[in-house]
């Protein structure tokens, strides 16, 4: 095979260099090859698409509907999203100018950070939290700022952000928050995601609010920030979690259309538009009746496989938030057990047969912890809990 020079190598873009190997697909790759391995890994609805969404998409590939559609997306789509984002948040957008069709909250967070930061320009992370934000902002060229919400329940509180905005002035470009959050399932309610505004207000801080499981909560309805900040907020949203089409890469922005103005040059110049079958099946998931009760089934079975991990995690030892949303465990690591979480997650694999990921790729705050996916059927939740029920038996007091 040909050898790349070592000098070829080095005069890439070097904020590559940077950027560390994603831990959760390297360790979920690693812990694969285990036999009868149960993996709780990744964040991947095992529910299938409902019927009438793939029928959207077949009769868009019957129609012959395979031309280039309009960069930002089509109408039918746009349309239905705005509707969607009205209807279930009572945030308002036009969608001819304010909504972006995006493949997948991937490449809505990509588009979004690669618009907005220059050189050295920081980002506010409150951590644990999903950590492909952190290698997008480091190849764009910002710095990541962590804010540790460990200690307040996973929450960023007003005084934690005033004290990192009056630490870091006006270098700081952006804040990133993730709720229902990814890893912990911990949402924002009403009167803090309020709070939180009127710090921001104050500033030209852009909110990137990351909602994509808005519709997974389970004690009380998701609050937009954008209900709050509008004029400074990014939305990102989509049919991944909602609709259990992550394979379909269907995700949204929507934000002021002076925003959306410049997000959209990037979004252009990376993908030039969305797949049409696949906006067709999201046109129909977001737009019909239909849609927003496959959500409702879903998430009443998400609740009950929530509530059973929960409650056999806890009777184990492992100190829990309990989750509003998304569908994550993450768990503390009972004392008397290995506390190195990746120490203690590849001895679980090995020994019991049961994948769970790291608290530690998640950042500062996730060490001691582990993060569990119960988007898996209950048969395999069952399974899993009764070796992990055996493991911590087996290595309590070591």
């Amino acid at each position: 095979m040909p050898q790349v020079k070592p000098a070829l190598l080095n005069s890439l873009k070097h904020e590559l260099s940077l950027v560390q190997k994603n831990s959760i697909i390297a360790f979920d790759a690693e812990v694969s090859a285990i036999p009868d391995i149960v993996k709780l890994t990744l964040g991947e609805p095992d529910f299938n698409v409902p019927e009438h969404i793939k029928q959207a998409a077949i009769k868009s590939i019957e129609a012959d509907d395979s031309h280039y559609a309009a960069s930002n997306g089509t109408m039918a789509l746009r349309e239905a999203a705005a509707n969607f984002l009205a209807q279930q948040y009572g945030v308002q957008y036009d969608a001819a100018t304010e909504i972006i069709a995006t493949v997948g909250a991937t490449e809505a967070i990509y588009t979004t950070l690669t618009s907005i930061l220059n050189p050295g320009d920081k980002v506010i992370l409150p951590t644990p939290i999903f950590p492909l934000y952190i290698p997008i902002a480091v190849v764009g060229g910002g710095q990541p700022v962590y804010i540790d919400t460990s200690a307040d329940g996973f929450i960023l509180t007003p005084e934690l952000l005033k004290a990192v905005i009056a630490e870091h002035g006006d270098s700081i470009k952006a804040i990133i928050l993730n709720f229902p959050s990814n890893p912990t399932g911990v949402t924002y309610t009403a009167e803090q995601l309020e709070a939180l505004a009127d710090v921001l207000r104050e500033t030209n801080i852009i909110v990137i609010s990351d909602e994509i499981y808005s519709e997974l909560t389970y004690e009380t309805k998701h609050v937009s920030m954008a209900k709050y900040l509008p004029a400074q907020t990014i939305l990102i949203n989509g049919v991944s979690k909602s609709h259990a089409m992550t394979g379909y890469r269907i995700g949204l922005i929507a934000g002021p259309a002076e925003l959306v103005a410049r997000l959209s040059m990037i979004h252009q110049f990376t993908i030039t538009a969305p797949t049409n079958a696949a906006m067709a099946a999201a046109a129909e998931a977001l737009g019909s009746p239909a849609g927003l009760v496959d959500t409702a089934d879903m998430k009443a079975e998400y609740k009950k496989r929530r509530d059973y991990v929960y409650d056999s995690m806890i009777k184990l030892g492992f100190e829990i938030p309990k989750p509003d949303g998304a569908f994550y465990i993450f768990a503390k690591i009972p004392a008397g057990n290995e506390q190195d979480d990746f120490a203690f997650a590849r001895d679980l694999a090995y020994k019991n047969a049961l994948a769970i990921v790291p608290g530690s790729s998640f950042g500062p705050g996730g060490a001691g912890y582990v993060r569990l996916s119960y988007a898996a059927s209950m048969e395999n939740l069952e399974k899993a809990m009764t070796r992990l029920a055996a493991y911590i038996t087996e290595n309590k007091g070591e």
